[in-house]
């Protein structure tokens, strides 16, 4: 049998993020997460790409974007919705993540997300590692593991391929 593990090793990898502005103060916080934690797997600040867009629905386009150019082995989506006195909240929310799952599948790029949905101010601080785990290392990990995998499984790919030939 044979199992494929994610490793947390960046140092040949390079990684785009894609960071709403809206809601500032809490994505600052979330990309810090995010850098910090890939330079601790190895990544060199010279292979990662931020990409700062308007907010959470132009996440997915740039997404998508930045895996056309083919300079990332892994992209980080960050965002944050806050829930105020009207439908928009649920628009977005359902929007951007629908948008990220859809450029992950139709382009194979490996997605992590630090999308946080929150009621509240105070939820979004929670989550943002203000006063306990940041949604953007926890990202970054996962975007660690799912380069990774990607390469890998792509790595089997090939040699199948070469093998039949």
């Amino acid at each position: 049998m044979k199992v494929f593990h994610g490793k947390f090793d960046a140092s040949k990898k390079r990684f785009g993020i894609v960071v709403a502005r809206f809601n500032e103060y809490i994505t600052k916080q979330l990309l810090e997460g995010a850098v910090i934690t890939l330079r601790k797997a190895g990544a060199k600040e010279s292979n990662i790409e931020v990409v700062w867009v308007p907010g959470g629905l132009e996440v997915p386009q740039f997404c998508k974007k930045l895996r056309e150019r083919r300079r990332s082995d892994a992209v980080i989506a960050i965002a944050c919705v806050i829930r105020g006195g009207t439908y928009h909240f649920e628009v977005v929310s359902h929007e951007l993540t629908r948008g990220i799952s859809q450029v992950a599948l139709e382009t194979g790029t490996p997605i992590a997300t630090a999308v946080i949905t929150a009621d509240n101010l105070e939820q979004a601080i929670d989550r943002a590692g203000l006063k306990s785990g940041n949604k953007g290392e926890q990202a970054a990990l996962v975007a660690l593991e799912i380069a990774s995998l990607n390469k890998q499984l792509d790595r089997k790919k090939q040699l199948k391929r070469f093998r039949k030939s």
